[in-house]
């Protein structure tokens, strides 16, 4: 337990272990109430998209055999929404984008490579490719095909391919229940007044506002004092819940008195990472429920946060790529003195170059508000101006 965990390390245990306890139990709610959900069940097509062929431009729908070069009459006008009289052979059909192709035509040529003669025929001043501009039935998807897999996670663009399908429901993995757990005589919350030594309580809204947006139903229980005993009567009242997340007491101070329960009354995975923010992170279960003890300073309990407890929450959704993806882009900064810990500073990208915030204190929230995302650092390591760097972006971890 001595030696520090590097985060690969760390996020392969936590995954590892969430990988055995997916969330299997579903439910199925409205199309509309499903944005964020995971889907328990694989979306198959229950008809063909398109269910027939359609025009990809607004023009002039014809046989493809019928175009000798000479114009062609027009014999009907297709909107989209309409339903089209079979096209009368030797003609063309004027039609728009998004309207059904009449049957017999095979070919679409876009308005402006066209011109009407005198007695309003078309006369196509391009040469015509069969099949070109027509949106074959079933081209995105054919009745039966599998278009989203189990443990896809529901956006804008998911729920609207479900949508052009026709779904009017879903089956979703059922929402997380995390209890949340702040701990520390010196926090208080927001609106009541700070005595010698108190803050106001930051943490408890940074995690409660991250874990909604990833889908889980939040138990707060509040702020609790350094007190051994109420701690441990709160743990022994978590009995409904699928993991504990805590901030603070998981360190080495004689006051941080989760992580001394949790060695002596619970079972202790991990301990200590090899990373600066968030170097004392705690792993463990309390009567079987998972607890994962995030440190005390705000900095601290975002990078510990979005790097090892969100992927690990996703997977337990089922979610398979889980790791946020990183960015190479050139340092517009200069570090001459790298630590023995892989850094994760507050960074911005400007003209192409990332920029570090000049307040790097794990105890600021101010440098992460002004953050584009993390810049990672590796221990040891030498940066110069114009060489690349791994920048995370927050759009990877929060959402």
């Amino acid at each position: 337990m001595a030696k520090l965990m590097t985060l690969e390390e760390a996020r392969e245990a936590l995954l590892l272990q969430a990988s055995r306890e997916r969330l299997t139990t579903s439910e199925r709610v409205a199309l509309g109430e499903a944005d964020g959900r995971v889907l328990a069940e694989p979306l198959h097509a229950a008809l063909d998209l398109p269910p027939w062929p359609n025009s990809a431009m607004d023009g002039y729908a014809l046989r493809f055999e019928d175009w000798v070069g000479v114009p062609l009459p027009v014999s009907q006008k297709i909107f989209a929404g309409s339903a089209p009289a079979p096209l009368q052979s030797g003609t063309c059909a004027r039609i728009f984008t998004g309207a059904p192709l009449p049957e017999g035509a095979d070919t679409v040529e876009m308005q402006e490579n066209t011109r009407l003669a005198a007695d309003g025929s078309v006369e196509f001043t391009e040469a015509l490719q069969r099949g070109r501009h027509v949106r074959p039935r079933g081209g995105e998807a054919q009745t039966g095909e599998l278009v989203l897999e189990r443990g896809t996670r529901l956006g804008p663009v998911e729920l609207a391919l479900a949508a052009s399908l026709g779904a009017v429901e879903l089956a979703v993995v059922r929402r997380p229940r995390v209890a949340l757990l702040s701990t520390g005589d010196e926090l208080r919350e927001p609106g009541s007044p700070l005595g010698p030594g108190q803050i106001y309580n930051s943490n408890r809204y940074l995690l409660a506002s991250w874990l909604r947006r990833l889908g889980c139903a939040v138990q707060d229980e509040g702020v609790l004092a350094d007190d051994p005993q109420q701690i441990r009567e709160v743990l022994d009242s978590l009995k409904d819940v699928d993991l504990i997340l805590a901030t603070g007491g998981v360190s080495v101070g004689e006051a941080d008195y989760l992580g001394q329960i949790l060695q002596s009354s619970g079972e202790l995975t991990l301990w200590k990472l090899a990373i600066k923010p968030g170097k004392p992170l705690t792993c463990a279960r309390y009567q079987d429920t998972p607890v994962i003890g995030l440190p005390g300073n705000p900095a601290s309990a975002l990078v510990t946060f979005g790097l090892l407890a969100r992927p690990y929450l996703l997977r337990r959704l089922g979610i398979e790529r889980v790791i946020p993806l990183a960015l190479e882009v050139p340092a517009k900064f200069e570090r001459s003195r790298p630590g023995n810990r892989r850094e994760f500073m507050q960074a911005r990208v400007v003209e192409g170059r990332v920029v570090l915030h000049e307040n790097q204190s794990s105890a600021v929230l101010r440098s992460a508000a002004w953050a584009d995302g993390l810049v990672e650092l590796p221990e040891g390591q030498v940066i110069l101006p114009g060489q690349p760097v791994r920048f995370i972006p927050y759009s990877e971890l929060i959402d």
